[in-house]
């Protein structure tokens, strides 16, 4: 395989070790885990590839050595709730509480060791023998409090997956009610209840499944879940007491937001009050559709599109996803050929990639080119200036086009701009299963094993729009594709032309990649937009006059000034 790592290693397995072992199966175990606790690691993705089309290696033997049962049962759960198979998905998710229950028992009893305040200095510290021990004891209550967290997250990661133990319960009412346990149903409807109290949803449920229950039975007899309840109430006092502590003792302590509201059941599906049984109709998404992760502002679409000549294609909901547009005639031919001409020039192989000729696929060379370099080619004379200068000028155009037509209430900054190609490398076109572009998003690490988007380093997670402009299409394959965030379910596929743009919001709302480049050379330029003028490239001055231009990046607190002798410093 092509990328055999001596690095990478994972509870004492290293794959390239184990592949030169000729173990074959342990190899591609030992990658999987490396994986799914680093989904943004495209080059081992490849190598599982490449593993999945060697002899006797099957996906059922692609094994995450670091897996935690709990969370293995609780994915177990959601699957077979998607594929409305409810008898295994209550098995899979009472089975998920059990270790749940068991991991809380083991986190907490792991907090029972030696422990200190981060703003004490050890050497420092004076604390008499009674408050030495209440200090302790308090940090162990609070390592304890914390194991929610703990516990919620997988491997690898930094953030915990959102609301996590109350879906157990809010997936469970569902899949009790649609095997007629209304009892049941009613406990766990009644157990999410203690974390979300006024989740209007669950206590129409609620209603509902009272509605249902025997006439020799009292609704008010069927309590909630009795392991939810002392779990809760010990929670509350912990919390209670942590508090206290940090009032008597004088350290800082904010309680954090552990059952997060918007992390709700994947499915909506909620049952309706007020109709028989055998009629209730299941309304919201379909069954096993994914909603939308949550995104921090209002979505809006449709704006004007301020230039002549550009032709609306296709909305968000014609592209099966949302907040997506696809635009066409943004770019002129004349301009896509004067763009490809300055390509040829300016493009340095590896670009933005620490100068890797191959960092997606080892089947074609990348090459890509900043604004600030082509500008740079043409104050020197190397590409023609004018040529050079419209790089800019159509970019800002781009970021116009977007902030107007997502209809954003505050400015869209540029993050970052790159012109980009993707060649075919003959001869190695024959067979191939990868893509140009692995299936990924723009501002978090898609997980697709947990459907999930981790919105933390080293995302970009700044980054609030993307766009496509695509120069040409003279080439075979290359198409533009969404997916759900499995990575495998396609949702739209685009066949890029000169003048042609996609733009679509950065979240794990829009996961997409590139299909294969298989004859000839994909040219586009990609942008990125951020919201935050923290993170944005400023544009402090253009004077063609002097040829003297100044570029910062607030993010990374860098200026570059550039222009010929007499017009000031070349290089800052």
């Amino acid at each position: 395989p092509p990328a055999l790592w001596c690095g990478d290693w994972v509870e004492g397995m290293n794959p390239a070790l184990e592949l030169s072992l000729n173990q074959m199966e342990k190899a591609a175990a030992a990658a999987h885990t490396f994986f799914m606790a680093n989904p943004e690691h495209m080059e081992m993705q490849q190598s599982i590839e490449n593993y999945r089309t060697m002899a006797g290696v099957e996906d059922l033997q692609l094994v995450d050595q670091e897996a935690k049962p709990h969370l293995e049962s609780y994915s177990a759960g959601v699957k077979h709730y998607e594929a409305d198979d409810f008898e295994l998905a209550i098995k899979y998710f009472e089975q998920a509480l059990r270790e749940y229950f068991n991991e809380d028992m083991e986190c907490r009893a792991l907090c029972e060791g030696p422990q200190r305040f981060e703003e004490y200095e050890y050497l420092g510290y004076k604390a008499g023998l009674y408050e030495a021990i209440a200090d302790h004891y308090v940090q162990v209550l609070v390592c304890q409090h914390e194991c929610v967290r703990e516990l919620a997250t997988r491997p690898g990661r930094l953030s915990p997956i959102e609301n996590f133990l109350p879906l157990h319960y809010d997936y469970l009412q569902f899949a009790y009610y649609r095997v007629s346990e209304y009892v049941k149903a009613l406990e766990c409807a009644k157990a999410y209840l203690l974390l979300h109290p006024d989740d209007e949803d669950v206590l129409d449920n609620v209603d509902y499944y009272e509605s249902l229950l025997e006439d020799n039975l009292d609704p008010a007899s069927v309590e909630a879940r009795e392991d939810l309840v002392m779990y809760v109430k010990r929670h509350k006092l912990e919390s209670e007491l942590i508090k206290l502590a940090a009032e008597g003792l004088g350290f800082s302590y904010t309680e954090p937001n552990y059952w997060i509201r918007y992390g709700g059941r994947q499915d909506e599906n909620r049952v309706p009050s007020g109709v028989n049984v055998e009629g209730a109709e299941i309304h919201g998404l379909s069954m096993g559709k994914k909603s939308l992760p949550k995104i921090g502002r209002d979505l809006r679409e449709g704006g004007p599109l301020l230039y002549e000549n550009i032709t609306f294609v296709y909305n968000s909901e014609q592209l099966n996803g949302t907040q997506r547009v696809l635009l066409d005639n943004v770019l002129s031919e004349e301009q896509c050929r004067e763009l490809h001409s300055v390509a040829s020039g300016i493009m340095l192989v590896g670009d933005g990639y620490r100068g890797k000729t191959s960092p997606h696929t080892p089947n074609e060379k990348f090459e890509g080119a900043t604004v600030l370099k082509a500008l740079k080619f043409g104050y020197e004379g190397r590409v023609p200036l004018k040529s050079a200068r419209l790089f800019y000028d159509i970019s800002e155009k781009a970021r116009k086009i977007v902030e107007s037509y997502f209809m954003l209430n505050s400015t869209l900054y540029f993050s970052y701009t790159h012109m980009v190609c993707r060649t075919a490398l003959s001869g190695q076109q024959d067979r191939r299963n990868d893509l140009s572009h692995p299936i990924h998003a723009d501002n978090c690490l898609l997980d697709p094993e947990a459907n999930e988007c981790w919105k933390e380093p080293p995302a970009y997670t700044f980054r609030d729009y993307s766009a496509l402009l695509y120069m040409n299409d003279d080439f075979e394959g290359g198409e533009f594709i969404f997916t759900e965030m499995d990575a495998k379910t396609v949702t739209a596929s685009i066949k890029p032309k000169c003048g042609r743009m996609i733009s679509f919001s950065s979240g794990g709302e829009n996961p997409h990649g590139v299909k294969a480049v298989t004859k000839g050379q994909r040219c586009a330029v990609a942008l990125w937009f951020t919201l935050d003028p923290l993170y944005r490239e400023l544009f402090l001055g253009l004077i063609p006059k002097h040829y003297f231009i100044c570029f910062t990046n607030v993010y990374k607190r860098s200026t570059v000034c550039l222009g010929n002798h007499s017009a000031g410093p070349r290089g800052t």
